[in-house]
This record gives structure tokens, C-alpha cells and sequence, in this order.
């Protein structure tokens, strides 16, 4: 493990060399950071993370994103996550192999910071998801076990986008 300081990111390319996979889930909340913070944690360090790890020799990347992330949307959240921002164009022009998209709705979590409207849109979620499981959420362990599938049994394209259905299907795998 190794830890990096991601406003000098630059200066730990090392730490990015000699691994086949990068996963990345990076993000935050522009209540805690501020709208600019969220745009440097949510896009510009996604973007340099990935390219740090293709220059070192990553084959396969996995990011987790959102669902509705659209560079066009009205809301700052959609519109700054990086498959918004960069696209598809993102995993051809960093020459991986693979590059997969994991668009997850609402994740479902326990998180230490108190967030009340989101504990109450998992409480709602939690209790739509017993009848249709793949519809709303995800819980974050489905979503691990599903980067961790698609790069074992990787995709037929060059660049891969796993909605909540395939996240859920790779997540049981």
C-alpha cells in the first residue's frame, strides 16, 4: 500500500508502476468539499490517477462512477463525474487495454459522517431493493466484488459500462 498525497500526485508516479489493474473510487461530496474540491477529487484526480497508472504499465482500468453522469446535466454532481467529463473517449486515448465503467445508482453503506437524507434515501432504497434488488441500489460490497469480476472475466470491447443490473449479476460471480 502506498500512500499518496493527490494534490502532488505527480510526484508518486512511482507508486503507479508495475501494476496490471488500477481500480479507482475516488469521490467526495461537495458538502464537504466545496464545489471546486469536488471537481479536483471527482475529475482531476480520477483523470491524472488513470494516467499515472497507464504510464506505469496498467492494462486494465476500473472506475466507479455514476449512473447519469453527463457532462450536459444541470446538476454540478452528474456533470463533474469523470465518465461526464471525459467519456468514453477517456479509455482510447489512455491506450488501456480494457477500461470499464461501474455506473452504480445509490450506494448502499454505512458511513461514520452523518448524512441524514442520504441515510433516509437508504432506509427508503434499502426497503424497494428487497423487492426489486437491482432497480435503485447497490450495496458497495456487490460493487467490489464486481470490479473485481470484470477484470477476471473481462469484456468483449475495449471500453465496458456495467449498469446496476450487471453490477448486481457480476457481484454474486
Amino acid at each position: 500500500q502506498a500512500v499518496v498525497d493527490f494534490e502532488r500526485l505527480g510526484e508518486h508516479a512511482a507508486a503507479f508502476h508495475g501494476h496490471d489493474v488500477g481500480f479507482c473510487c475516488l469521490g467526495t461530496t461537495r458538502a464537504k468539499a466545496g464545489a471546486d474540491g469536488f471537481v479536483r477529487v471527482d475529475r482531476d484526480y480520477v483523470a491524472q490517477a488513470a494516467e499515472l497508472a497507464r504510464a506505469g504499465g496498467c492494462k486494465h482500468f476500473v472506475l466507479q462512477s455514476s449512473r447519469g453522469a453527463n457532462q450536459h446535466s444541470r446538476f454540478l454532481y452528474l456533470r463533474v463525474k469523470v465518465r461526464g467529463q471525459l467519456g468514453f473517449s477517456l479509455g482510447d486515448s489512455l491506450s488501456l487495454t480494457h477500461f470499464t465503467f461501474s455506473l452504480c445508482r445509490v450506494l448502499l453503506c454505512k458511513r461514520q459522517e452523518s448524512r441524514p437524507m442520504e441515510w433516509m434515501a437508504q432506509q427508503f432504497l434499502g426497503i424497494i431493493a428487497r423487492v426489486f434488488p437491482t432497480a435503485y441500489s447497490v450495496p458497495v460490497e456487490t460493487v467490489a466484488r464486481a470490479m473485481v469480476a470484470c477484470v477476471l472475466q473481462p469484456g468483449k470491447g475495449k471500453v465496458e459500462v456495467l449498469e446496476n443490473g450487471a453490477i448486481h449479476d457480476l457481484g454474486k460471480a
